[in-house]
């Protein structure tokens, strides 16, 4: 996914997030990798890296990015008729 997704009630999502739904553990290096507009399997490779050769500061900047940013809000991606149809049952 790109970093210029669009929430559509909010419009282009900002700031640093987890990624749950490409992640592996919590998202994090996902996120980066959007924020960044890099390639995701190179964040897990340096993340890696970091992790082998700096192993608790890794770990705890790992730790403390999961519980400092946010998840990443769910996107629809369907046709903007059905997003409508589902938003105004949702109201109801």
């Amino acid at each position: 996914m790109s970093r210029d997704t669009w929430n559509l009630d909010n419009g282009p999502l900002r700031g640093l997030y987890r990624d749950r739904e490409n992640g592996w553990i919590f998202g994090v290096c996902a996120g980066l990798a959007e924020f960044g507009n890099f390639n995701v399997g190179t964040i897990r490779v340096i993340a890696v890296i970091c992790l082998c050769i700096f192993t608790w500061a890794t770990a705890l900047v790992y730790i403390a990015a999961t519980l400092l940013f946010r998840a990443r809000p769910l996107i629809y991606s369907g046709r903007y008729n059905e997003y409508e149809f589902w938003r105004r049952r949702g109201h109801s």
